[in-house]
């Protein structure tokens, strides 16, 4: 019975542990689709031009991405692979790791299993979370990620937030103007980007929905096969019923 226990005790630490290092962080929710293959693409698009120069995914295949996200094979590769690498190689990066260790303190961490380490929460409200902080070495800090080592990549799309932008808040009237506050996760912006903040919210969703699929690729196929184990059992549970009513009529 002690071993069960310390067993099952070993098995939630990892649980544990994650919600611990969430505590006391305000997050922004989001609802992952593995369904909505459009948003998986453009999630695809924004990671390979913005994400891949510095984070790798090695755990992946190209060729599993475009199939499984409806890419034609060939369309795949000639827009969305940089390095040469064929089809069915490992979603693989250049950047040496000594040298990105001594730009950014630490290398790049692969990002396959992000979403299983940190949660969709934890990534939606970082790629939203940066802002202006000259004491920084890269100018920029993020209120998810206390002193964060990564540069703002996405600062075109976005801009740069003059304050630290109000990540976990929700929208509320004032009761004395009648005005909404808290409506928009930046209030001053030190500079602009190219997108509206409902516009990058939008591509950060789909960014975080790709995220989420690479470190759930089968999801949507176990999901589907459960169902199915579900019906399975709910008819066996029948048979087996009657078969043993049937052992047990003389018994009793």
């Amino acid at each position: 019975m002690r071993q069960l226990i310390a067993g099952f005790f070993i098995m939630c630490l990892p649980a544990l542990t994650l919600a611990a290092g969430g505590a006391g962080i305000p997050l922004d929710h989001m609802e992952p689709d593995h369904a909505n293959k459009s948003s998986l693409q453009r999630g695809a698009a924004l990671f390979t031009n913005y994400c891949m120069g510095c984070h790798s995914m090695e755990y992946a295949r190209y060729k599993r991405v475009a199939n499984d996200l409806g890419i034609p094979e060939e369309l795949y590769e000639e827009n969305l692979i940089f390095t040469g690498a064929k089809i069915g190689e490992l979603m693989k990066i250049s950047m040496d790791k000594e040298q990105a260790k001594a730009w950014f303190g630490n290398p790049p961490p692969d990002l396959t299993l992000e979403s299983r380490l940190r949660g969709e929460d934890w990534i939606y409200s970082y790629m939203r979370g940066f802002y202006k902080d000259e004491s920084r070495p890269l100018g920029v800090n993020n209120v998810v990620f206390s002193n964060v080592g990564m540069p703002h990549v996405l600062v075109d799309l976005q801009g740069l937030c003059a304050v630290e932008p109000q990540i976990g808040g929700r929208a509320s009237v004032d009761p004395l103007s009648g005005s909404v506050v808290n409506d928009t996760v930046c209030p001053e912006w030190a500079t602009e980007g190219s997108m509206t903040p409902k516009e990058y919210d939008a591509a950060m969703y789909d960014l975080t929905n790709f995220l989420s699929y690479m470190g759930d690729p089968v999801k949507l196929e176990r999901e589907r096969l459960g169902l199915f184990v579900l019906i399975f059992i709910a008819i066996f549970f029948v048979f087996a019923y009657l078969l043993n009513r049937e052992y047990w009529k003389d018994v009793h």
